[in-house]
């Protein structure tokens, strides 16, 4: 059975339900008082009539905590808090979003759920943030293979392409790390290229012991021997060599296979980007290419791990720009 016809996708009480169970696994939480399993049911309780309800229809999902009596559903202190959208509908977002390879556009999701534009395009920043976890990536332990690139794309906000100029300094700048054997990856939005300010990401991301491959650049040259990682293995792209099959197959063809997908999403579907959100839109790829089918992540999983990340990740309207 397709996701998308599944009962939570298009019955309210359903899609409580089904966030329900993932959220609340290890039993109900009361985000007022943080009590577990001290909450019950509130059955048939309704909204007061007004001009958008007359009718008042019924508040699917309602609880109410036996140890402060506080009411709550499982919206609150989530990415769903405060929303004025059907729960179904986020869900429908959500799948929509993890399945589209290269993503789907505000413009396109606010034509399949019927909403307007600018709700779509608040509800796609808050799942983006649900995909960006800031975790440390702890990649290469165990002296494992990871990939190091940098890539550009769109225009840094402030900067003029001087005249005849050669490069990417009036480019947004992304640096982004591979685990071969883990297949995962991360991306980080950088301001410059230097070393001093790429070796401490790497430092922080990438265990000592790992083999790091990287091109040419300089900003990369002598990090191995022990000196920052124990091994660095580098190919010379200039000269047209893109694999070192000395030891491990020197290359970086997996990190750029990843900025081939990326670059096709935020130039084909997305086609604009301000630097201030980018970071959103490169947590999204890198949530795909790390729950893929691959590493045994199929659409409903990878659906099922956003709702699971969605508790504590608020966004409001007035500030995405500040987050």
């Amino acid at each position: 059975m397709s996701v998308l016809s599944a009962p939570y996708m298009h019955d309210e009480a359903a899609a409580f339900a089904h966030v329900e169970s993932i959220i609340w696994a290890n039993g109900t939480v009361c985000p007022h008082c943080g009590v577990v399993d001290r909450a019950y049911k509130l059955e048939g309780v309704r909204t007061k009539p007004s001009k958008k309800n007359p009718e008042g229809k019924e508040r699917h999902g309602l609880w109410k905590c036996r140890d402060c009596r506080g009411q709550f559903t499982v919206r609150k202190g989530t990415i769903f808090e405060e929303s004025h959208l059907p729960l179904h509908l986020w869900l429908q977002a959500i799948h929509l979003m993890v399945s589209s390879k290269k993503g789907i556009s505000s413009h396109q999701l606010h034509r399949v759920l019927g909403i307007t534009y600018k709700s779509a395009w608040f509800l796609t920043h808050r799942i983006r943030e649900c995909m960006r976890d800031g975790a440390l990536a702890g990649f290469g332990n165990g002296g494992g293979v990871v990939e190091v690139d940098e890539t550009f794309i769109g225009k840094e906000p402030g900067v003029k392409k001087a005249k005849n100029a050669r490069g990417g300094d009036h480019k947004m700048k992304m640096l982004t790390l591979v685990d071969r054997e883990t297949k995962r990856a991360k991306s980080i939005v950088v301001d410059d290229l230097k070393k001093t300010t790429l070796i401490p990401i790497l430092q922080e991301n990438i265990a000592r012991e790992a083999y790091v491959m990287t091109d040419e650049a300089r900003q990369y040259q002598g990090i191995g021997a022990g000196k920052v990682f124990d091994a660095h293995g580098w190919t010379n792209h200039s000269a047209g060599q893109y694999v070192d099959y000395a030891d491990k197959e020197i290359h970086t063809n997996t990190v750029e296979g990843f900025y081939s997908i990326f670059k096709r999403g935020m130039k084909g579907v997305y086609q604009h980007c301000g630097k201030q959100h980018l970071h959103r839109y490169a947590a999204e790829f890198d949530f795909r290419y790390n729950n893929r089918v691959a590493n045994g992540v199929d659409d409903a999983e990878r659906g099922q791990r956003v709702l699971a990340a969605s508790v504590g990740k608020r966004l409001t309207y007035a500030g995405p720009d500040a987050h």
